[in-house]
């Protein structure tokens, strides 16, 4: 760039409609509502315990040199077990082997969970620090017809948080009534169809998927 082009370029204009700082954020939204913060604890409490052993689902996220992760994790409810008021541990079963999330923790043990239990509006925040154990013994003890996971997550439980029900009476995620047809959007052989360029063949994918998904449950 030449000094005369330097001149004449004016300056970059700051978006003022931005929050940049902890200050601005704070005065936006005001402090934190009583309840809010009471509820944050250290460890598991009975109360906290019974809404994660009820539950048949958790999404994991978790962060590490290549980038975030947020991936789903199924189960019966009570697969993910709650060994003290420190401890929870949780079965890796069967998936598509992007091993994203394993990566995230062997380079960074932070893992943050969230919680959800079928009809219940208010979900369960859990932060801490995870290992993956593949003990012989603790697989075994996780095995379902059988088949024991790959891993074990051991997760050193730092906080436990649950949350309001808001987001999920705004969703309308457990009204019936809000439900969808599957066939609105489209199939999973039809996005991978046309993400791969027709490699992967659409109908053959769809048509597959549902006995795959059984036979490779655990």
């Amino acid at each position: 760039m030449s000094p005369d082009t330097a001149a004449t370029t004016p300056p970059a204009v700051e978006n003022p409609h931005v929050i940049r700082d902890l200050d601005a954020l704070r005065a936006l939204y005001g402090e934190p509502v009583g309840a809010s913060v009471a509820k944050e604890l250290s460890y598991i409490h009975p109360h906290y315990r019974r809404f994660i052993e009820a539950a048949p689902f958790v999404s994991i996220a978790t962060s590490g040199p290549g980038g975030l992760d947020n991936s789903p994790r199924g189960d019966a409810a009570g697969f993910i077990r709650v060994i003290d008021e420190h401890t929870l541990m949780l079965p890796d079963r069967r998936g598509n082997n992007r091993v994203d999330s394993l990566s995230n923790l062997v380079a960074d043990p932070r893992i943050a969970l969230l919680f959800l239990v079928q009809g219940v509006g208010e979900t369960m925040r859990v932060n801490g620090r995870a290992v993956i154990s593949i003990d012989p013994a603790l697989l075994a003890s996780f095995a379902v017809d059988g088949k024991p996971p790959r891993s074990v997550l051991v997760v050193s439980v730092e906080t436990v948080y649950y949350q309001c029900s808001k987001a999920l009476v705004r969703s309308k995620l457990w009204d019936p009534a809000s439900r969808i047809e599957r066939s609105a959007l489209p199939s999973a052989g039809t996005m991978i169809g046309d993400i791969s360029r027709g490699a992967i063949d659409a109908v053959a994918y769809d048509r597959d998927l549902p006995a795959r998904i059984q036979a490779q449950l655990y």
